[in-house]
């Protein structure tokens, strides 16, 4: 693992850094705007007085902070695979690219002890798990990270409410920021409370010091962080175009691991740009709060 010369002074200063995934920008975004999208993500968190550390494996290596030949290697070159956190060695050992998941993400910026991490939407609990007992690796590793994630809630794709419920018994924090209600990554409430309600960056700054300070802090702390409702995907749209994608990956066979990206590739060839438009926002938004925390929370 190698750490930039930027992030590592930033973290020997005891600064605030805020580390981001890589998976958005190979697999979430379409080329080439990926690209420019990811150079605007690492923008808004410099913006909010923070240095970004973008987290990716670059030719067999966990590299934390790109350079930008680095970053265009992640958003342009063929064969970058997505690795979670079981996947990072394998990838390492055999000399390959990957961008990082949520879990992967968590658990290398957690090593180069960064505290807090900016994403779109959490991977969670698939619908009809109780069947195929599929869920996100990252669930499992958010329950054993004390990193403290900003996120848009889980993928609206996702079985909401058992991910909460998973949350719960895995011992992750979960505040909304501003709101009580959980947002569903395009949708702005997925029809699901939070217990708890912060109003600001620096309500969270002064969670993560208390976790600390009492030894809770074992596990993630979840800010989610709602679109506004004027910027969220028209619910009816988004219902219409779930139904559709979840009856075509049915149709073709799709399961596991490979729903989650098929179901997002339908929403954003369907849905003539809101998906895609909503995801940058997401982003950028959650980008601009972890910066904001990191801050808050820097001594």
């Amino acid at each position: 693992m190698r750490v930039s010369t930027e992030v590592a002074d930033a973290l020997s200063s005891r600064g605030a850094v805020v580390a981001l995934e890589s998976t958005i920008i190979s697999h979430g975004l379409p080329r080439p705007d990926n690209l420019r999208i990811a150079r605007h993500i690492e923008a808004a968190v410099r913006d909010a007085g923070a240095v970004p550390a973008t987290v990716a494996v670059v030719a067999g290596e966990v590299r934390i902070g790109l350079d930008d030949d680095a970053l265009e290697t992640i958003a342009s070159a063929d064969g970058v695979v997505k690795a979670s956190e079981r996947d990072l060695a394998v990838v390492a050992a055999r000399g390959g690219s990957g961008a990082t998941t949520v879990a992967a993400t968590a658990s290398m910026a957690h090593q180069a002890g960064i505290r807090v991490f900016a994403t779109g939407g959490l991977g969670g609990v698939h619908r009809r798990a109780s069947s195929t007992f599929d869920e996100s690796a990252d669930l499992g590793t958010l329950g054993r990270t004390g990193i403290t994630v900003v996120c848009a809630g889980v993928k609206s794709i996702l079985d909401v409410g058992a991910t909460l419920e998973r949350l719960e018994s895995l011992g992750v924090t979960v505040v909304g920021m501003g709101t009580d209600r959980f947002p569903g990554f395009y949708l702005s409430d997925s029809g699901f409370t939070i217990d708890t309600s912060v109003a600001s960056a620096e309500e969270v700054a002064a969670i993560m010091r208390a976790r600390s300070e009492l030894g809770t802090d074992h596990a993630a702390l979840v800010v989610a962080n709602p679109l506004p409702v004027a910027e969220q995907v028209d619910p009816a749209l988004h219902d219409r175009l779930l139904e559709e994608g979840s009856a075509a990956a049915e149709a073709q066979g799709v399961h596991g691991k490979a729903v989650t990206p098929f179901l997002l590739e339908h929403f954003h060839r369907a849905s003539g740009g809101e998906s895609l438009r909503a995801n940058v926002a997401i982003i950028l938004r959650n980008a601009s709060l972890a910066a904001r925390i990191a801050v808050a929370a820097a001594p």
